[in-house]
């Protein structure tokens, strides 16, 4: 696994306290045929609000998750791609963890993220629903299980080169 470093700074594209910006450091590459991860915890994340995503899916890529929630053991959103999946194939899986516990998995067979592409994904809580904006425009839409009214943790891991992370 490979850890990476950020910067974080605070931004005024939305006037509330959870409006971050984060850049991976130039001087941290991945290393070669390692997935990456990176978790933040203590951030703000509010009905309202968006994480913008954009980075780099590997040629050889499996999979990667981006979970968002209260910590690793409740998640409100898991949206994991997979591009060789057993059943499926390139498939976008979308879950939620409560207390540890996987609920049914809600499976979505469009899937316009390809391996080696530069991508960008817009995160947007509603309320009562996750909305996932994909590159092509596409939106996946999966329900507040959880009923989370704050996203307190934010985990990227996988086949991913993340070069930007953005809440506002």
């Amino acid at each position: 696994m490979n850890t990476h470093q950020v910067t974080g700074q605070k931004t005024d594209c939305v006037p509330t306290p959870s409006s971050y910006i984060f850049h991976l450091l130039q001087d941290c590459p991945p290393a070669p045929n390692m997935s990456m991860q990176l978790e933040l915890k203590n951030v703000i994340i509010r009905a309202g609000d968006q994480l913008k995503v954009k980075g780099v899916i590997p040629h050889d890529a499996e999979r990667f998750e981006i979970d968002l929630g209260c910590g690793a053991e409740d998640l409100a959103l898991h949206f994991n791609p997979r591009f060789h999946d057993d059943t499926d194939g390139a498939v976008l899986v979308c879950n939620s963890k409560a207390a540890g516990c996987w609920a049914d998995e809600k499976r979505e067979i469009h899937n316009p993220l390809r391996r080696g592409a530069e991508v960008k994904m817009v995160l947007k809580l509603t309320g009562d629903m996750f909305e996932v904006e994909l590159p092509d425009g596409h939106e996946v839409q999966f329900p507040n299980r959880n009923n989370m009214d704050i996203i307190s943790y934010i985990k990227i891991a996988g086949d991913f080169k993340l070069t930007s992370l953005k809440i506002c």
